[in-house]
């Protein structure tokens, strides 16, 4: 089976595509606070996931890194609004110390190609 690489540096990749199913790097930004961050994410997600070949209703599984999880419900706000109706993931959301103080919120998630 062939593996296809997206956005690849000299690091990582920001997308993995391999077997039928899209790995993604986690995802952050620099918007300003948790709902401005995750609604960022949220659409890097979307656009990565459209150039493997996938969307947002294939998506198996997310795992959510707050900075704070006092933060959670502004995060799921936004989440809940952007999930399509019945395409609901596997997801787990933990308490964390990200890469750089301006991060709040990281997200990473595994999805079926349209394949």
């Amino acid at each position: 089976m062939s593996i296809q690489r997206i956005e690849t540096g000299a690091r990582m990749s920001q997308a993995v595509v391999h077997g039928g199913t899209v790995y993604l790097a986690g995802q952050v930004a620099e918007a300003d606070g948790v709902a401005a961050q995750t609604q960022a994410i949220l659409g890097q997600i979307e656009a990565l996931l459209a150039q493997a070949g996938s969307s947002k209703e294939r998506i198996l599984s997310a795992t959510i890194y707050l900075a704070d999880m006092g933060s959670f419900a502004d995060m799921n706000r936004v989440w809940d609004a952007w999930v399509p109706a019945g395409h609901a993931p596997a997801r787990a959301t933990v308490e964390a110390k990200l890469a750089g103080p301006q991060y709040r919120v990281e997200i990473s998630v595994i999805a079926a190609t349209g394949a």
